[in-house]
């Protein structure tokens, strides 16, 4: 008997949410964003959905805020507010782009105090509080149509149509830009999204968002490791092997240092790594 081979079943490729990236993600908080940018006509039901999965926001409700405009309040837990807000900008006249952004909870505590005190609404006061905080080059490049860019010379990979139609200021590791890792050996690696990120490191997506969330070192299976700092509210990731990471424990504890401290120095002595980690730095999206 012969077995049919079935044909792998090939991974859905992550609908086309942005064709123009800017990084200002190394900018101080809370101006270090990520300018995601779209020149075609916005799918509300894609975009509401995949706004939905990253911010933790009921389908509905992302949806109607998309269309219309307006304030998505995190529930309390309890009397304490915890989370912020996610607040998306629609020009009545049409003539705008539609932005969307996050309001973390100094953010949202800031927009709150200038409601009492001038008389605005909260949607204002968020509005005042958010543009205020954006790196004065990205404020005066948001006065210019389509960011000052000139969509004519554009890369042909990014194909636009027109105008740029919606602006989502992003922090999060979206798997609709890519951020690099830098491995062992010297390579960057590009992942998108924290599944892919989980799937290359053989790890959970949970625990991934911790790392991610948190910082900090996190043991892999092989002996090795993965560090992570976070730098202006960014995850910057490296990973090490076993032979580094257990250099770098062994440090640590001969020098009284933090794993973190350890693994740097162990770094700093290795060329190939050293070179992997410039290069890194010099990236738009590490």
């Amino acid at each position: 008997m012969f077995k049919v081979k079935k044909r792998p079943l090939k991974k859905e490729k992550p609908p086309v949410l942005y064709n123009i990236l800017e990084n200002y993600t190394d900018y101080d908080p809370p101006g270090n964003v990520m300018v995601c940018g779209m020149t075609e006509p916005e799918d509300l039901e894609v975009h509401a959905r995949v706004l939905s999965e990253s911010y933790a926001i009921p389908l509905e409700s992302i949806t109607g805020v998309l269309q219309d405009g307006g304030i998505y309040l995190y529930p309390h837990e309890g009397p304490l507010v915890t989370k912020g807000a996610f607040v998306c900008r629609v020009d009545p006249l049409g003539k705008d782009p539609k932005h969307t952004w996050v309001m973390d909870l100094e953010q949202y505590a800031a927009a709150e105090r200038m409601r009492q005190s001038y008389g605005v609404t909260l949607e204002e006061g968020m509005e005042r509080v958010f543009y205020r905080g954006l790196p004065q080059e990205l404020q005066d490049r948001l006065r210019q149509k389509n960011l000052g860019i000139d969509l004519t010379k554009v890369e042909s990979g990014n194909a636009c149509s027109g105008d740029i139609q919606y602006i989502d200021f992003r922090k999060d590791w979206s798997p609709h830009f890519k951020r690099k890792c830098v491995m062992p050996d010297g390579r960057l690696i590009e992942t998108s999204g924290l599944h892919d990120f989980a799937e290359l490191h053989g790890i959970s997506v949970d625990e991934t968002r911790t790392l991610f969330d948190h910082g900090g070192t996190l043991a892999l299976k092989d002996g090795g490791g993965l560090a992570c700092q976070i730098i202006n509210g960014q995850p910057s990731v490296a990973r090490f092997n076993s032979r580094q990471f257990s250099k770098a424990k062994a440090l640590a504890k001969e020098k009284d240092l933090h794993i973190l401290d350890a693994l740097s120095e162990v770094a700093y002595q290795d060329p190939v790594l050293m070179r992997a980690l410039r290069r890194a730095e010099s990236s738009s999206f590490f």
